[in-house]
């Protein structure tokens, strides 16, 4: 099997003769440059590259960029620009560019992907994480009540861009499966109520996943924390992929699953396991044989390695996920 029929036929719950070897949130910067002092070829700077040297199944990512070159500068980490429809006036132009440059990029990956060389996929900011980014942090939560329309207003742009960049991109390179990025969970569950996705969020997903399964890509929600309650919201708009599942967070792939039999997940490994050794790593990959075995499942650290893992440690991690890729796709 070739690394894109591998991650269809895993994705679909099919026999494989392994399952992919990934790092989808790959490494900190910090982790790399203690990397470097411990024998990683200093010439290795670019992720894929890294993750080529280490010998994992090759994968890559693009984010398609919301901001035009124009979009004003930072005003500092969680504050907006967007305070009324004026403000949001003020900076449609500066929004949903064209991108031929990040197109034109894509065609050699286009290029290895059809010969089943490279999985593509590509992030577009979602429903709940686009507005955040415009109102600000703190004044999303209060948008929700005090500028409803203005809300809808943004995530129709939105989605309508998502659905126009995904036909201008499919000629070029039809990506594998496409996250969508949303951060909607912490680690007590949703920070948003089932009436408000239902209202400001699910009609949006409703417009863009049926061009999805038209074009054959996989759509899979990136958000941190505990997702188990937002899992059947999703599922209700045909959306069954998460990643990254943090185990910090309390969640637990296996009583997802039972939530959703469709589940497909990546990530579930627990990254706060890697600096405490080989046997305390096993265990934890014995802890997800039983999910790696029931399909739809990708085993891969549950956010960035971080910079406590040493570069032996992490070359035992690898051999581990050899180990446990290998075994997991027996039945």
């Amino acid at each position: 099997m070739n690394h894109v029929e591998r991650f269809r036929a895993v994705m679909n719950f099919q026999p494989v003769d392994r399952l992919p070897r990934w790092e989808w949130a790959t490494w900190w910067d910090k982790t790399i440059e203690r990397w470097h002092g411990e024998g990683l070829p200093a010439r290795l700077m670019d992720t894929f590259e890294i993750h080529d040297y280490f010998g994992l199944d090759p994968i890559k990512q693009f984010w398609m960029p919301l901001h035009a070159p124009t979009f004003p500068p930072s005003r500092g980490h969680g504050i907006g620009w967007v305070e009324s429809d004026a403000d949001y006036d003020t900076l449609r132009p500066h929004l949903y560019p064209e991108f031929p440059e990040l197109l034109a990029s894509m065609r050699p990956w286009g290029k290895r992907q059809a010969k089943g060389d490279a999985v593509i996929w590509v992030t577009f900011d979602g429903f709940f994480w686009y507005p955040r980014t415009l109102f600000g942090i703190e004044p999303h939560m209060y948008a929700f009540y005090d500028h409803a329309d203005l809300m809808h207003r943004m995530n129709q742009d939105l989605a309508d861009f998502i659905i126009r960049s995904l036909k201008k991109m499919a000629p070029v390179c039809c990506p594998t499966f496409m996250t969508f990025a949303e951060d909607m969970s912490y680690n007590h569950g949703p920070m948003l109520s089932k009436s408000l996705f239902d209202e400001f969020i699910a009609p949006y997903y409703r417009q863009v996943v049926p061009v999805l399964r038209e074009l054959n890509i996989i759509p899979i929600i990136d958000s941190d924390g505990d997702i188990t309650k937002m899992v059947p919201w999703f599922s209700e708009v045909d959306v069954h992929g998460f990643l990254p599942l943090e185990r910090q967070a309390g969640v637990d792939g296996m009583v997802l699953h039972t939530m959703d039999p469709k589940l497909q997940i990546i990530g579930h490994f627990d990254k706060m396991t890697m600096p405490l050794g080989e046997a305390v790593m096993r265990a934890e990959f014995e802890r997800l044989l039983p999910l790696m075995r029931t399909g739809g499942f990708i085993p891969s650290v549950d956010h960035q390695t971080p910079p406590g893992v040493s570069l032996e440690l992490y070359r035992s991690y690898l051999d581990l996920l050899f180990e446990y890729t290998a075994r997991g796709a027996q039945g």
